[in-house]
């Protein structure tokens, strides 16, 4: 492959010596403790993977500390998953608990595998985006510091996805985890048509909504936005700062429920909105930590092994989800969108 000086580097010359020897031969992988999986080639060569629960945003310090435990006991082998947890990657079994010795003593949790609570995946929140209608991190900290037991061990029903994002336009998993938290703007964006006169390209700015609530203006050389089509997603703040959707006194969160990516047992499946709002109450999200909190709970105690969220609630009935959890079901929760026919609920039959 010819070498060139610009995107990332060819991922295979980074891989540990044991997975390059064993690249597409491999028999399968168990699960010897919580966050610990071992995986087994064709040639009966091993490699142990230890999962440790990690913020998404780290300094340079943390790096520095980890890349020294890589150094150490795994030969430098490390890799960061899709959900900001930290893989420490070794063929050496006699290596493993010293390491988890090691990162305990660190204070960095090992689990996060199997049928656990694993990191949250979360979006940028207002460390960085444009658009958030709350935080990320701050809420993602909040959450599992209520949740963190749940981290380490592997006696939930399965797996427990939980997903952020701080507003609509969703660059987390939040359509589809088992609980979601979104960050939802509830009020029409501000038109400044000063801003947008000078430096704003109309025509993007029109095409930006996906609802079609934006239309030029030509007598103020500006936009006008129909409110009722609005859903409030904020793209097109993103196209424009003269479209300020930030509100702080509207912007909240919502929490939805049932989505997952996996095909097993059942098809993937979307998430459904069941607490339309929620206020931002920074730093600790006390009524989101205990929302999520709430739902977590009631699945443990009622859904069957091997129930995602989702799974339970199709088999026991949405109006028996709201019961057991005693969230107040609300008329935003019902899917009205006008494209959604395929997802419509069309049964007269009900479950309480």
């Amino acid at each position: 492959m010819a070498k060139i000086d610009i995107g990332p580097p060819d991922y295979r010359n980074n891989l540990p010596p044991v997975i390059k020897a064993n690249y597409g031969k491999w028999r399968y992988h168990e699960q010897v403790k919580p966050g610990v999986l071992k995986h087994v080639g064709e040639s009966g060569d091993a490699l142990y993977s230890i999962r440790v629960g990690s913020p998404r945003l780290v300094s340079i310090d943390f790096i520095r500390d980890i890349c020294k435990l890589a150094d150490e006991y795994c030969d430098g082998y490390l890799r960061f998953t899709s959900r900001n947890n930290i893989e420490f990657l070794t063929g050496d079994e006699s290596r493993v608990e010293p390491l988890i010795a090691a990162l305990n003593a660190k204070g960095l949790p090992v689990g996060g595998t199997g049928k656990s609570l694993s990191n949250i995946v979360h979006t940028q929140g207002w460390v960085h985006c444009h658009t958030p209608a709350t935080d990320a991190s701050g809420i993602v900290k909040a959450v599992m510091d209520d949740l963190y037991d749940y981290f380490s061990v592997d006696n939930l029903p399965n797996k427990l996805r939980i997903a952020m994002a701080c507003c609509l336009n969703m660059c987390g998993a939040v359509h589809c985890s088992d609980i979601a938290i979104l960050g939802v703007h509830r009020t029409a964006p501000i038109v400044h048509d000063d801003i947008i006169q000078k430096g704003t390209e109309i025509p993007t700015l029109v095409a930006s909504c996906p609802t079609g609530a934006i239309r030029p203006n030509p007598k103020t050389k500006s936009v006008v936005v129909n409110e009722e089509r609005c859903m409030y997603c904020g793209n097109c703040y993103t196209m424009s700062p003269g479209m300020e959707i930030l509100d702080a006194k509207n912007d909240g969160v919502a929490i939805l429920v049932g989505g997952k990516v996996s095909n097993a047992r059942t098809a993937p499946s979307f998430s459904r909105l069941v607490i339309p709002f929620l206020p931002n109450n920074p730093p600790r999200w006390p009524e989101v930590t205990d929302a999520v909190r709430n739902i977590v709970e009631t699945w443990i105690r009622y859904a069957r092994n091997g129930e995602r969220v989702g799974e339970w609630i199709e088999r026991i009935g949405w109006e028996r989800f709201f019961t057991l959890t005693n969230i107040p079901f609300s008329d935003k929760c019902i899917d009205d969108y006008i494209f959604s026919r395929e997802t419509f609920r069309t049964t007269a039959a009900f479950k309480y």
